[in-house]
């Protein structure tokens, strides 16, 4: 299994970084390695890799079990070692035994005492599908009908392998435990070991005439629809679990899971955080100096603002209310709005004038008004020596 890295290293954060740190650090790069925006060939991958970072280190209780066992404590299938905590560093195992040091003496004898039943239940493998979402669609939710391709159990045989008519037989050379013993040489001498049955591959079953529509795999790939109701409030990067939506199961096993990630478009006018929303006000100098009343857009439609006399670029308004659903709680947040003051260009003879009528009554001088300068007389004697 390849080495995954720090999940605090993939956030460009330290060790014992605040919730606040790790959503903005999650919000830029997530921003920044959106396949739709960023087309390097290797943008996806990144992508995923700060998703799945941020699921981990959001998650209070997750976050403790990475904190004191890395990676192995949020993936049981990483690492080495019984019960997910791998090797030496995990101490004993859930089984009892003293962790790697007991999978190095089984790799020699074979022993240890742990037995797997081939033909017990087991549940299939769980798939991931990618929906992407306009700004709208995450704000207030939407119904989405997918369709995928998945094993599901065979039609023909229902999942056995055999022709209809016939049925598995117990395998002849392993007899039906799915393992058989070699006498192999070591350094330690000859040993026996136990191996995987070259006849059943682990499954204890042979199969004299195969099923002609999955060859003797018990599954067939099909093309599956799954209706999924997005939820209000989802942001990017999250991911929802559709239970029973994966591969079929072997041996009459329950289906694995599907897990839906939702990539989220930006907005041309909105920023989001969470439930907040921001918004840039723009006004001009007059608005701004005498107020006004402005209609201002919220994803919610628009709604009238009163602006006082005397405004500053940079003031804030929050609009309560005006936000996206918490996803995890009741209502809306709020839409922050801030002005932004725009200053005009190209200004025709008469709006100069005016500007400078107004300099001058508030008492302040154009640059066309002010006096001349220190630097503008020396400027102005050596010019008269050349």
């Amino acid at each position: 299994m390849a080495t995954k890295r720090d999940y605090y290293e993939v956030l460009g954060l330290q060790k014992g970084a605040s919730d606040d740190e790790i959503k903005k650090a999650y919000r830029k790069l997530s921003k920044k390695y959106h396949p739709d925006i960023n087309k390097e060939a290797d943008a996806e991958t990144k992508f995923k890799e700060v998703s799945e970072a941020y699921e981990i280190l959001s998650d209070p209780q997750k976050r403790a079990a990475y904190d004191q066992y890395g990676h192995a404590g949020t993936d049981p299938n990483y690492g080495g070692g019984a019960g997910g905590f791998g090797g030496f560093n995990g101490g004993f195992s859930s089984a009892g035994g003293f962790g790697g040091f007991e999978d190095i003496f089984e790799s020699f004898f074979g022993g240890g005492g742990r037995t797997v039943n081939p033909n017990a239940p087991r549940q299939g493998e769980d798939l991931q599908y990618s929906i992407n979402l306009t700004f709208e669609e995450a704000i207030f939710g939407v119904e989405k009908n997918i369709q995928y391709k998945r094993d599901e159990t065979c039609h023909t045989c229902s999942g056995n392998g055999a022709k209809p008519g016939t049925q598995p037989e117990t395998c002849h050379k392993c007899h039906g435990s799915g393992t058989i013993n070699v006498e192999r040489q070591t350094p330690l001498g000859r040993v026996m070991s136990r191996q995987t049955c070259d006849v059943c591959h682990g499954t204890g079953k042979e199969i004299k005439d195969v099923c002609e529509t999955c060859h003797g795999t018990g599954h067939e790939k099909k093309t599956h629809s799954v209706k999924v109701n997005v939820p209000a409030g989802v942001e990017n990067g999250q991911q929802m679990r559709l239970a029973g939506q994966g591969e079929a199961g072997t041996n009459g096993g329950p289906y694995g899971d599907l897990y839906v990630i939702f990539y989220v478009e930006e907005s041309d006018i909105f920023d989001r955080d969470g439930a907040e929303i921001y918004y840039e006000l723009p006004l001009n100098f007059v608005q701004a100096a005498l107020g006004d009343e402005v209609n201002v857009p919220t994803v919610h439609g628009e709604v009238k603002l009163k602006i006082p006399a005397g405004t500053q670029t940079g003031t804030k308004f929050r609009l309560r209310g005006k936000g996206a659903p918490r996803l995890r709680g009741n209502g809306n947040g709020d839409q922050q709005v801030t002005v932004k003051l725009i200053t005009p260009r190209n200004l025709n003879e008469s709006q100069k004038e005016a500007l400078r009528k107004f300099a001058e009554v508030s008492g302040h001088q154009t640059i066309e008004q002010q006096p001349e300068g220190f630097f503008d007389k020396m400027k102005d004697a050596f010019g008269k020596k050349k």
